[in-house]
């Protein structure tokens, strides 16, 4: 038999209602009650002594994330000033020979494009690519089809097309709006990157005014590659949507990216492929091919995977706040020619495309690694590297640029009052 507790006594206040359960006490009843207050401030000591071991390194974070925003500023304030200075005087240039003109601009913007990119590279964010090399095509029109999680997605496609010959200085972006309005906005708009504006109330107009957009600027300024983010928005926003919009229409669920919006992809397409009718090219814009021109010649599907799927942002990227990380990166090449050019067909290759990039992300948030291709044991990656002496030069030129720019003025400034 088990004895009943009298009221009032510990073991009382922890007796169930009902039957008296068999067997011994349980150990619980006889703790003392001092023992959870003992037990609280133990973890309360614990708890302040890890908060105190971590304050240095916590303490060193701020300061260098402090300095590195510090820099990124002055960064600007000398590099994009120089940029418009050095515009404004080549513009007889640009009345004389524009093609000398927008080599000169684009080889400034990949230098800029450089400084944010050297930003993530002394913080530690390297990159390592995969898959196909897109070197060899390096001087081919080509379109980027890019998954799209955080706004560091754009600052990695900035330093890991650095090595690949004049791909930046020759590119067109792009990107939302919202980018019109930063910093970098003003030398976007002159290098002639396009802002496209999100929702179903803006498409057609967007549309429209891509179309426009790559006749009068894509070819007149010597353009050869074109980054574009097809889901039209960051993973995480378009997630939830986008799962609902498969469900109802019977098309395949993704986890790691979205479906593809096909318009933007057809307006590109439509615009820039030599289409050979009649014996001369057609489509837009490829009316303007000169004699050496194949027209748009390459997709390259990239897919870009974060470790533990923790994508990094621009905050990030300029602060330096996160542990140093590797970005992974996989291209797969597709001959122009085997993209059907249809919107139906288009949209069933985009889907295709996206799908394969779902297993692609999923086999490496399981293994850390990228499947390797058909007929291969194993996948080659490749160390993406930044040189430390370039780096050095263009941010020495920024520097310089500033400050002969800043006499200059100064010098008129006094002749003038």
């Amino acid at each position: 038999m088990t004895a009943t507790p009298r009221p009032g006594t510990p073991a009382a206040a922890f007796a169930r209602p009902g039957p008296p359960l068999p067997g011994p006490a349980r150990p619980a009843l006889h703790l003392p009650p001092s023992e959870p207050a003992e037990k609280g401030r133990t973890d309360s000591n614990v708890r302040m002594a890890v908060t105190l071991e971590e304050a240095p390194w916590l303490g060193w974070i701020f300061v260098k994330a402090l300095m590195r925003f510090a820099f990124m500023v002055s960064n600007n304030l000398v590099a994009i000033p120089s940029y418009l200075c050095y515009v404004i005087i080549l513009q007889p240039l640009r009345l004389l020979d524009n093609k000398c003109f927008w080599y000169i601009e684009g080889i400034m913007y990949k230098w800029l494009l450089g400084m944010v990119a050297s930003w993530g590279w002394y913080a530690g964010y390297t990159v390592m690519e995969w898959g196909e090399d897109v070197k060899a095509i390096s001087k081919d029109e080509a379109v980027m089809l890019v998954n799209h999680q955080a706004t560091g997605d754009v600052c990695t496609l900035m330093m890991c097309l650095q090595d690949k010959g004049r791909v930046v200085s020759e590119m067109m972006w792009l990107m939302d709006h919202i980018f019109r309005y930063t910093n970098f906005g003003i030398i976007s708009l002159i290098h002639g990157d396009f802002f496209i504006r999100q929702g179903k109330s803006h498409r057609d107009q967007q549309l429209l005014l891509l179309k426009k957009h790559l006749e009068n600027n894509y070819r007149s300024r010597n353009r050869k590659w074109i980054v574009l983010f097809p889901e039209g928005g960051f993973l995480r926003k378009r997630r939830e949507t986008s799962q609902a919009f498969a469900k109802k229409n019977n098309l395949p669920f993704l986890q790691h990216v979205t479906l593809p919006r096909v318009g933007a992809t057809k307006i590109i397409l439509n615009a820039l492929v030599a289409q050979q009718e009649n014996g001369s090219p057609a489509g837009g814009d490829a009316a303007k091919l000169d004699s050496k021109s194949k027209g748009l010649q390459w997709i390259i599907d990239t897919t870009i995977a974060y470790p533990e799927a923790k994508p990094i942002d621009i905050q990030t990227w300029i602060l330096g706040y996160r542990k140093p990380t590797v970005t992974h990166v996989h291209y797969r090449i597709f001959p122009i020619k085997d993209v059907p050019l249809e919107t139906d067909d288009l949209s069933d290759w985009l889907y295709q495309r996206f799908v394969e990039k779902e297993d692609l992300l999923s086999h490496f948030y399981k293994t850390g690694a990228f499947p390797p291709p058909k007929g291969h044991k194993e996948a080659n990656s490749r160390e993406m590297t930044l040189s430390n002496v370039w780096i050095f030069l263009i941010q020495s030129f920024a520097f310089l640029s500033a400050y002969m720019w800043y006499s200059v003025l100064q010098y008129l400034y006094h002749c003038l009052f």
